[in-house]
């Protein structure tokens, strides 16, 4: 994972605006978990944080085909959460529900939330039992794996240089001294993250620019960890047209 890693097998594909990648991200979650419960029993969707996570759960949330989803059969998970407790405004999880995402029909047995101080002793034991949780639910990949990346390239909480990032036999990891606040943190690994049929990389604003045209093109795993993951299927980059400016 020290080499760089180009990505001849991602598809990029570019929207004109913030708004028009989160709704056709939505559109594009609906036929995903539509197609995925059409051959399974049930569907495994992995959210993201941040804004643009956030943006992608309103504009599904407002699409008239999200009734087409059985959200009784779809577990929700996040790649990485804030180690903080539950209904914190700053964890991932309660941005996503104030977006929406809790007006879902979903079975709240499926959401599966990475447990906060409240509920564990540690960053490493919060780790281990989402870890458990993955293994024990799971079954075997998600089917969408949806990512935000980071100005410096950073994918869920595996930062540029950090320790934690190339933790390797591991499904969920610890983060502490994150460069991003909170210092404290829960990750999926690299090694899970890839346990997906398709990875979405959801990346707007023209501050990113480097960090897609790096992920893209191919950068060293400790420079950018974004531009080594990949879907088992599929692996696309859905960008706005500011993202998307140093791609040439």
């Amino acid at each position: 994972m020290t080499g760089p890693h180009a990505c001849p097998d991602a598809t990029v594909v570019v929207h004109p605006t913030r708004q028009a990648l989160a709704d056709a991200a939505a559109a594009r979650l609906v036929v995903a978990l539509v197609d995925a419960l059409a051959v399974r029993e049930v569907a495994h969707v992995s959210m993201t944080g941040g804004s643009m996570g956030s943006e992608i759960v309103r504009s599904l949330v407002a699409l008239p085909a999200r009734d087409a989803v059985d959200w009784g059969r779809v577990h929700v998970w996040w790649g990485d959460e804030r180690y903080l407790p539950a209904g914190d405004p700053d964890r991932n999880d309660t941005q996503n529900d104030a977006a929406g995402l809790s007006t879902l029909c979903l079975d709240p047995a499926n959401v599966h939330r990475v447990p906060g101080p409240d509920a564990t002793g540690s960053a490493e034991e919060a780790a281990a039992t989402y870890a458990h949780t993955v293994r024990s639910t799971g079954t075997g990949a998600f089917d969408v794996m949806v990512l935000g990346v980071g100005p410096d390239g950073h994918i869920a909480s595996l930062f540029p240089h950090h320790p934690a990032a190339g933790t390797q036999g591991e499904i969920a990891v610890a983060v502490h001294d994150s460069p991003k606040p909170p210092p404290d943190r829960v990750s999926l690994t690299l090694e899970c993250l890839e346990r997906s049929r398709e990875v979405w990389f959801l990346v707007s604003g023209a501050d990113k620019a480097d960090a897609v045209r790096r992920g893209v093109q191919g950068s060293p795993f400790a420079e950018t960890p974004a531009a080594h993951v990949r879907g088992q299927e599929r692996t696309l980059w859905l960008v706005d047209h500011d993202a998307a400016a140093d791609l040439g």
